[in-house]
């Protein structure tokens, strides 16, 4: 497929490129038709997608367990798991085919990587105007921080720990340190992430220093020993909030100990449904939108580590998940 020119809308192509996990590992850029919006649907032109390292990598490793293939469905996802499967679900672009007044309009939607989609059009969150389109890829990565943040319960006062110092991890404790008088601390394995901490305004402590105890503990970092650390230095009836996902892997945590005598709460959090206690007021659409709202601090450009041509990412792709370096990473469309 030719790239769009400048004149041309996404109502005059019948045909579309996106990117497919073909097997593991193994990704190509594949040439699909492209059904012409009927009524009720956008047409969408991409400008930017991002590629959301954890979730992304687990699904092109093939490790989506049987038992999370539903629920891991993406609302636009391709195929089926494990693999072909086109996958992704932070895209940004411009409304080409719409009513009147949403023509041209900004938009996030969860979509794989694509450079030109068709969408039902309450699939699309308008962008506010105070945050670029170039940063508004971290949208998703936002929602599920805020769900995350709600689930944890945090109260002004609280004593915050969030371990893993990754995307999600670093917009989780960024609302926290908001909330008046926490003391939030980003905990990370890797030293180097003291500078990403320090460009948010957070503090930090490398995970083999971490000293105290806490009011509320989150792991965000995937591994089941930053779990351990967080039962560890979790205060009496502290709340634990596990925000990894492990996909078909293992964790294995100390329930001995102190742990019961603690009175310790380990709780989970997922994205796919609003925390209990904001459920009776809040729509999904209404926390995507106070997601994006929250992406108007241009000190959150930090947590997007690099940016490639929509064009090579078949090649860089392996590339992009398999680097400690990258976080969020942005793949640019024109």
């Amino acid at each position: 497929m030719k790239p769009l020119s400048d004149e041309q809308s996404v109502s005059d192509v019948m045909t579309t490129s996106s990117l497919w996990f073909e097997a593991e590992g193994c990704c190509r850029l594949r040439h699909e038709n492209l059904p012409r919006p009927q009524q009720g649907e956008l047409g969408v032109r991409t400008l930017f997608s991002g590629i959301s390292r954890g979730t992304e990598a687990l699904v092109f490793a093939g490790k989506v367990p049987v038992s999370e293939h539903a629920r891991m469905r993406g609302p636009n996802m391709g195929g089926s798991f494990p693999f072909p499967v086109k996958y992704g679900y932070a895209a940004v672009g411009r409304i080409e085919v719409g009513p009147a007044e949403l023509m041209h309009r900004m938009v996030f939607c969860l979509h794989p990587h694509q450079d030109v989609f068709v969408i039902a059009a309450d699939q699309a969150s308008v962008l506010p105007e105070t945050v670029p389109a170039d940063r508004a890829i971290l949208a998703a990565n936002m929602e599920t921080a805020l769900n995350v943040v709600w689930d944890a319960g945090i109260l002004p006062g609280d004593k915050v720990a969030v371990f893993g110092a990754g995307v999600v991890g670093s917009l989780i404790a960024f609302i926290a340190s908001g909330i008046v008088g926490t003391e939030t601390v980003l905990v990370d394995r890797d030293p180097s992430r003291a500078r990403l901490a320090v460009s948010l305004g957070l503090g930090f402590v490398e995970a083999s220093a971490l000293e105290g105890e806490f009011d509320v503990l989150i792991n965000a970092s995937g591994s089941s020993e930053a779990l351990e650390s967080a039962i560890g230095h979790a205060g009496m009836e502290a709340r634990i909030v596990e925000a990894s996902w492990y996909g078909d892997r293992q964790a294995s945590i100390p329930l001995g100990g102190t742990f019961h005598s603690r009175r310790l709460q380990i709780v989970s959090s997922q994205v796919g449904a609003i925390s209990a206690a904001r459920r009776p007021r809040w729509s999904f659409a209404r926390r995507m939108a106070k997601a994006l709202e929250l992406l108007a601090d241009q000190r959150l450009d930090v947590l997007i580590s690099g940016e490639t041509d929509f064009r090579d990412l078949e090649t860089a792709y392996p590339h992009i998940l398999s680097s400690q370096e990258t976080l969020c990473h942005r793949i640019r469309y024109r």
